[in-house]
C-alpha cells in the first residue's frame, strides 16, 4: 500500500535549479521518495500544511564526532592543543560503549531536532569491538540519514596521533562491514575515518587506505588544520603515496598550500569545513572560498559539541561572517572595492544542503528537494518574531533562523519532528546521555586520583 504525505502552501526552497523556489508550492512524498514538487498538487494524502513556513532540504552534517554528545560543553575556551589533551586523552579512554551508544542516540536526536537529516558520524571511539556496535545502534534508532565512519580507538594520546604504528583494525572494519552494512542502500552506510600522514607513520597510512578501497569504503580525514596538523604537508604527502582520489573527504583544510588545492580538485576529493571550531579552536580561517577558487564545492560541518553549538545555523553564519570579514579586510587595505564574487546567503544554503550531500556521496539520495530523490525535508516557521517578516526566504534560513523556528523534520519520509517537537523518545535519550555524563566524571576523577603526583 502507497503512503502519502503532502506538504501544502509553503513556500518552498528546492535547491534544485529545474525547480527552483516556489513562493507557495506543495511538495508530494511517496514511500519515502519525493513524488512531486509543483505550485499545486492534488492527491490522496495525509496533509501539512505549510502555510507561514519555509520548506527546504535537510541540513548536511559532513563530520561530526557525535560521540562526544554525553561532555557537551567541557572545553569552551579550548584550542586544537588543549581538545587532544583535554579530549581524546582524558575523556576518550574512560568510554564504555553503553556511552558512545548514549552520546551517538542523543546526538542523532540533536541532529533531527536542529534540521539536520543527514549526518557523516566521524567515530574515533572504537576502544573495543562492541564500541562500533554501539555507535551504529544509537544511530539507528534516532532515524537520521547517516554515513558511520570506523575511526581508530583513542585510548592513549601518545600511541594513537604522535606517529601511530597501530593501525585501525581490519578484521573489525570488515566485521562492520558485513554485519550492518552489507548494502549501500540503507538510511545507514559506512566509510573510513582515518588519521593519515603526520599522525600516523606511512605503513599505516597506506594500509587504512587499502582497506577502504577493498571495501569500497569513502574516507574522511583531518588535514590542515593548525599546528598540530598545519605543518605536515598532508595532501602532499599522500599524493606522494599515490592515495589522492574521488573518494576522500580533506576535513578543516585550513592551511593547504595552492599546489595541494589544485591536487585535491585534480583528484576529484571533496572538502568539509567546520566554520566555528576553526575560528574558536585556532584551526585558522575556514576556507571555503578557497575551496570554490578551485572548482570544490564545499560542504559545513559541527565537528565537537564540547567547545561549539550543534546546530548549521551557526555554522552558516560562522563561515559567512568570516569570509566576508576576511574579503572586506583585504581589500580595505587595499584600497579596492570588494569583489562580486563574495559569499552571498544562497550560497551558504547551497554548502550547507546539496554540497554536504555531495561531500558526504549522496547526492542521488539527498540534500534537494528534487523528484525521485528521498524524502529529506525540513520546515521552518517563518511566523516566528526572529524570523518575520519575510522578505528573502533564503536569507530568512540563514540569517534568521535558529534551531527553535526548525517545526517539521522529514528522513527518508518518516516524520521525526512536528509542530516543534522531536516524536522520538527524546526524555530517554536525554536521562542516557546525562547518566553517561555523571559515569565519565566519576571516572575522570577516579583516574585523576589514582594518577601519580
Amino acid at each position: 500500500m502507497t503512503t502519502r504525505t503532502l506538504l501544502r502552501s509553503g513556500h518552498v526552497i528546492s535547491m534544485d535549479p529545474g525547480i527552483g523556489d516556489l513562493p507557495q508550492g506543495d511538495v508530494l512524498v511517496e514511500d519515502g521518495t519525493i513524488a512531486a514538487v509543483e505550485p499545486e498538487i492534488s492527491a490522496d494524502a495525509e496533509v501539512l500544511d505549510m502555510t507561514g513556513h519555509i520548506v527546504i532540504p535537510g541540513f548536511v552534517d559532513t563530520h561530526r564526532h557525535t560521540w562526544e554528545a554525553p561532555i557537551r560543553g567541557v572545553a569552551p575556551d579550548a584550542t586544537l592543543d588543549d581538545y587532544f589533551v583535554d579530549i581524546l586523552d582524558t575523556f576518550a579512554p574512560l568510554y564504555t560503549p553503553q556511552d558512545v551508544y548514549a552520546g551517538n542516540l542523543a546526538g542523532a536526536l540533536e541532529c533531527l531536532n536542529a534540521g539536520i537529516t543527514t549526518l557523516v558520524d566521524w567515530s574515533h571511539i572504537n576502544n573495543t569491538p562492541e564500541h562500533p556496535d554501539a555507535a551504529i545502534q544509537g544511530l539507528r534508532e534516532s532515524g537520521i540519514r547517516a554515513q558511520y565512519a570506523y575511526g581508530s580507538a583513542n585510548t592513549s594520546l601518545a600511541e594513537y596521533w604522535f606517529e601511530s604504528t597501530i593501525a585501525i583494525p581490519a578484521d573489525d572494519v570488515r566485521r562492520i562491514r558485513s554485519t550492518h552494512f552489507a548494502s549501500d542502500d540503507g538510511l545507514l552506510t559506512m566509510g573510513l575515518a582515518t588519521r593519515g600522514p603526520g599522525f600516523c607513520v606511512d605503513e599505516v597510512v597506506t594500509a587504512e587506505w587499502a582497506l577502504a578501497r577493498e571495501l569500497g569504503l569513502p574516507i574522511t580525514v583531518h588535514v590542515a588544520m593548525g599546528r598540530l596538523a598545519g605543518r605536515f604537508g598532508m595532501v602532499k604527502q599522500l599524493h606522494g603515496l599515490g592515495l589522492l582520489g574521488p573518494d576522500t573527504t580533506y576535513v578543516h583544510s585550513c592551511h593547504l598550500s595552492g599546489e595541494e588545492w589544485q591536487m585535491v580538485a585534480d583528484s576529484g576529493g571533496t572538502v568539509s569545513v567546520a566554520p566555528q571550531v576553526e575560528l574558536q579552536m585556532g584551526h585558522g580561517w575556514p576556507p571555503v572560498m578557497q575551496a570554490v577558487e578551485y572548482g570544490l564545492r564545499p560542504a559545513l560541518s559541527i565537528d565537537v559539541v564540547t567547545t561549539v553549538p550543534g546546530d548549521m545555523f551557526t555554522q552558516i553564519r560562522a563561515a559567512f561572517a568570516a569570509e566576508r570579514a576576511r574579503v572586506n579586510a583585504d581589500c580595505w587595505q587595499a584600497n579596492m572595492p570588494v569583489p562580486r564574487t563574495m559569499l552571498t546567503a544562497r550560497q551558504m544554503l547551497e554548502i550547507a544542503t546539496v554540497n554536504g550531500a555531495h561531500v558526504a556521496g549522496l547526492e542521488h539520495r539527498a540534500g534537494s528537494l528534487t523528484p525521485g530523490k528521498r524524502a529529506d525535508v525540513v520546515a521552518i516557521d517563518a511566523t516566528a518574531p526572529n524570523v518575520a517578516p519575510v522578505h528573502d526566504a533564503v536569507a530568512a534560513v540563514t540569517l534568521c533562523a535558529d534551531v527553535s523556528n526548525v517545526d517539521t523534520v522529514i528522513v527518508d519520509g518518516v516524520i521525526h519532528k512536528r509542530d516543534g517537537r522531536l516524536l522520538g523518545d527524546a526524555a530517554r535519550a536525554l536521562r542516557l546521555v546525562g547518566e553517561s555524563r555523571d559515569r565519565l566524571l566519576a571516572a575522570k576523577e577516579t583516574k585523576g586520583a589514582k594518577a601519580p603526583a
